[in-house]
């Protein structure tokens, strides 16, 4: 049976749609659906609470960054295993970059693309009828991509629902649920999005209120029935990425990855920081990475431990090495282990590793710490400064993302500065998401090589 997919679109951040989204996934799955979460652009924190809600993983569908070839692997494989794909936009539903060729990185993008209908929640506090001139507005904007339905969030009365339920409902859309304002549902964030999945405090009890909220403010069985057959291709070039692909137990059926949609494994076997410190990988790379017979050896510098001498290269990903920057200081048998491998083997390091391969970082607190010092560079956490956007990177030498040459495109976010340089060889070539040269980025130094920048696929 072909899974049905149902996008959960809202006017802006801040509308309150992953709390709607996280609780509708798990009262679908309580109704005996199986149902897949995935999240539209480059948020990495999202498809972890996904995977808590529904216990399938969770996936980014970016229509900037991925190929379009990338897409339609990831979601027709999303529909692997699933009844129902419902994909969390991020910011606005038609939010992105201003790209005419249906590349913008939006959630509307992914409507249009695979033939998806739109739940809208439409944060309503602080205005009533004029809920439904905002209605009015995103079901006529775009013709090609289609509101199938109103989510109310935030009622603050009967009377407040009847007057925004009803004037909606007058230009044709069906109010298929009404959200009363609820603080107890606000998930915990921190500068950069949510509190991570892994440290919400009795996380699966929070699913289920927001479950319990949703079965008493939405009517389920309506939403699901809004959904409709999710529209995807995969080929044996571009072939799905299911659930058994990224965790690895499924026979694979003779099909790989090719480095057109997917970045390639950067080594056979990948030694994998992951612990509080070190955890947005997106799973789309794991999945391939695993598909074409990599082997992921995970280890934790928070527990002292370094890269297993046996692999082939050492990764070292994003996370918030500033809220344990004391402890991996402190940590000399990771520090010693980092040197020994960065010696003879590669080593990567995006956003936060690439934070700890520097000489110092200097915390919230404005303590400054030593870092492995396999780059020049030091950085500091107390000097925030945002950066945000889409980033397209032209590799000056060959590293664990590519080869000389090789265009990738990916995201940078993060509030830490750069306080010193160094005098490290810069990795690549960085322009934003509409092609604006943004100079210089990243360093390398023998065979090792960091950047702020957060690789998400090749530039094909």
């Amino acid at each position: 049976m072909t899974a049905r997919g149902i996008i959960v679109g809202a006017p802006r951040s801040g509308s309150g749609k992953t709390s709607v989204t996280i609780g509708l996934l798990r009262a679908l799955k309580r109704r005996g659906f199986s149902v897949r979460g995935a999240k539209s652009g480059p948020d990495y924190i999202d498809p972890a609470f996904h995977e808590a809600a529904t216990g399938l993983p969770g996936v980014n569908l970016d229509s900037w960054a991925m190929p379009p070839a990338l897409l339609d692997g990831l979601v027709a494989g999303a529909t692997i295993g699933a009844d129902i794909v419902v994909i969390e936009s991020a910011m606005g539903l038609f939010d992105g970059i201003v790209s005419p060729d249906g590349r913008s990185g939006s959630a509307a993008d992914l409507a249009r693309r695979f033939g998806l209908p739109v739940l809208l929640v439409l944060d309503v506090s602080g205005q009533s009828q004029t809920a439904a001139a905002v209605a009015k507005g995103f079901a006529v904007y775009d013709p090609g991509v289609r509101i199938a339905g109103v989510v109310l969030n935030r009622v603050g009365s009967e009377r407040h629902r009847r007057l925004a339920g009803a004037a909606i409902e007058a230009i044709g859309l069906p109010v298929v649920g009404c959200v009363m304002r609820d603080p107890s549902m606000t998930l915990p964030e921190r500068h950069l999005g949510l509190v991570q999945a892994s440290e919400h405090a009795d996380l699966d009890a929070h699913i289920d209120g927001l479950a319990d909220v949703m079965e008493r403010s939405l009517d389920i069985d309506a939403v699901a029935g809004m959904a409709e057959a999710v529209d995807a291709i995969a080929t044996e070039e571009n072939p799905p990425v299911s659930r058994s692909l990224s965790t690895g137990s499924e026979e694979r059926k003779g099909r790989s990855y090719q480095s057109t949609v997917a970045l390639p494994p950067p080594g056979q076997r990948i030694a994998l920081a992951k612990d509080a410190a070190f955890t947005f990988l997106y799973p789309h790379l794991i999945a391939a990475w695993r598909a074409a017979g990599a082997e992921i050896v995970a280890f934790s510098p928070l527990a002292d431990e370094a890269p297993d001498d046996g692999c082939d290269v050492c990764w070292l990903p994003g996370g918030y090495p500033e809220l344990h920057a004391g402890k991996l200081a402190a940590a000399a048998n990771f520090r010693e282990g980092m040197g020994r491998f960065a010696a003879q083997k590669p080593v990567h390091g995006e956003c936060g590793g690439f934070m700890v391969l520097g000489e110092a970082l200097e915390d919230a607190d404005g303590v400054t710490h030593r870092m492995l010092g396999l780059l020049g560079h030091s950085t500091s956490f107390a000097r925030r400064k945002m950066n945000l956007g889409y980033r397209q990177a032209t590799l000056l030498a060959d590293c664990p993302i590519g080869q000389e040459g090789d265009v990738v495109r990916g995201h940078e976010f993060h509030y830490a500065s750069l306080t010193d340089a160094g005098q490290d060889a810069s990795l690549a070539e960085i322009a934003d998401g509409q092609g604006v040269a943004l100079g210089a980025f990243g360093g390398r130094r023998g065979l090792v090589s960091g950047t702020f920048f957060h690789a998400i696929a090749g530039a094909t």
